[in-house]
């Protein structure tokens, strides 16, 4: 029950700080070549953005690791 509840909790966080990120390109032409440049490109997040970045990527790990033990105690 607690493990369940902090996977709804992270969830929330999640959606909240994925909706809190600006978008990296607009239109198809961004959606094409977009994904290239920010996956072969040097990473030009700095203040808000680096942080939203790095917080994004930990809520998510911590996301999928208790969705897995919420998986495996069931």
């Amino acid at each position: 029950m607690f493990f369940e509840v902090l996977l709804v909790i992270f969830s929330i966080a999640l959606i909240a700080i994925v909706l809190l990120q600006k978008g990296k390109s607009a239109g198809l032409s961004g959606a094409i070549s977009g994904g290239a440049e920010h996956l072969f490109g040097k990473s030009k997040a700095r203040g808000m953005e680096l942080v939203l970045q790095r917080v994004t990527v930990g809520v998510a790990a911590a996301f999928f690791i208790l969705a897995i033990v919420v998986a495996v105690l069931k």
